[in-house]
């Protein structure tokens, strides 16, 4: 009997996690003895671009990566077909929608149905080609844990782990040289992992992009820390972090890329802090892509796993055009409209930011 087959891709930013998804839905398609399972490389472009890059995978293959950071497929996060960029007659870079040039291409390689593993920009590739009729389903991936229709995202926790680990040593540096330590950490418009982290380490300041942060409020909270010359502070700032009445600190995206690079922030308010008059020293750091790096933590592992287990029973069950979601500690599907209407914020009213605040931590508000 002719099996069918099945395509992988993993899409946008790297996570840990991604190959213990990819493991997941392996071991549970060999169950069933009637699937193959291939993997499209970096993204779609496996698919889209001359010749093509399609790899079947098989036990030897998947064996132990669910404990390996990145993803064996590789990723990308340029070549959207939502807005794939071309340059026009005068050799300036334009978007154009080319969804259904893939998906063509996704049926004339024969795939019966396929998994897409990523964050917002992912699924929403996922419901496009859904629209053009292909038998696809979502999994949703993003250590900044702003997707909608699930409570958690894998990467998150592990991405957290790794700001906590780096946040613990700033701090006995800090109370060291009785300095102000301003640490940067990933999120984009969500401050998720600032927000844990800050929880985590024990930091005297957290800003993230859901509340702007008035720099009076922090002269204050800073000085009330120091006493003659004696005391420390360490904060935590997400990337897209503002002050109120400011934009983000960010510079332009790479050619063919729609998105501005954000970072800097850290020593954007290092220089409103030393300009508003704070006298104590102060040092900043910036982890970047180390919360996107190495081994996924246990909680993560299991969750890609389950995730990735969950995604092909969805095949099995033909609920195309929906994401596996993680909601109220159950394993669900969710239409990828709900899944990409959107993206998940941190309510400035809500319990973790109120209770943050009980822990004496500033918001700069």
């Amino acid at each position: 009997m002719k099996k069918k087959k099945l395509l992988i891709a993993t899409g946008g930013g790297d996570c840990p996690g991604l190959n213990a998804v990819i493991r997941g839905i392996y071991k549970r398609a060999k169950k069933t003895k009637e699937w193959e399972v291939y993997g499209s490389m970096e993204a779609f472009n496996g698919v889209w671009f001359e010749p093509f890059r399609i790899v079947k995978l098989n036990r030897t293959k998947v064996a132990g990566i669910h404990v390996r950071g990145g993803t064996i497929l590789k990723t990308t996060n340029k070549a959207d077909p939502l807005h794939f960029p071309v340059k026009d007659e005068c050799g300036n870079i334009v978007f154009e929608d080319r969804t259904k040039e893939l998906a063509d291409k996704i049926r004339f390689h024969g795939f019966d149905a396929v998994i897409s593993i990523g964050g917002d920009g992912s699924q929403k590739i996922s419901k496009a080609l859904f629209d053009h009729g292909i038998p696809i389903v979502g999994v949703p991936k993003t250590i900044d844990n702003d997707l909608e229709a699930t409570d958690l995202t894998f990467g998150f926790q592990t991405a957290v782990q790794i700001a906590t680990d780096s946040f613990d040593k700033l701090v006995t540096t800090a109370e060291s040289h009785h300095r102000v330590m301003i640490m940067e950490v990933m999120g984009r418009d969500a401050g998720w992992i600032a927000v844990h982290t800050a929880i985590a380490g024990g930091a005297e300041i957290c800003l993230i992009p859901e509340i702007p942060y008035q720099i009076e409020k922090l002269v204050k909270k800073i000085e009330s820390r120091y006493e003659k010359g004696r005391g420390f502070v360490n904060i935590v700032i997400a990337e897209g972090a503002k002050p109120l009445g400011g934009t983000v600190t960010a510079s332009k995206g790479e050619e063919g890329s729609r998105h501005i690079k954000l970072g800097g922030v850290a020593f954007e308010l290092s220089q409103q802090l030393k300009q508003a008059g704070i006298k104590a020293e102060i040092r900043e750091t910036v982890l970047g892509h180390v919360q996107r790096g190495g081994i996924p933590t246990a909680f993560d592992r299991v969750l890609a796993s389950l995730l990735g287990v969950k995604s092909f029973e969805m095949i099995l069950h033909g609920e195309f055009g929906k994401m596996a979601a993680f909601k109220n500690n159950e394993f669900v599907s969710v239409p990828l409209e709900e899944a990409t209407k959107g993206n998940k914020s941190i309510k400035p009213d809500s319990f973790l930011v109120k209770g943050a605040k009980g822990l004496g931590i500033s918001f700069g508000d």
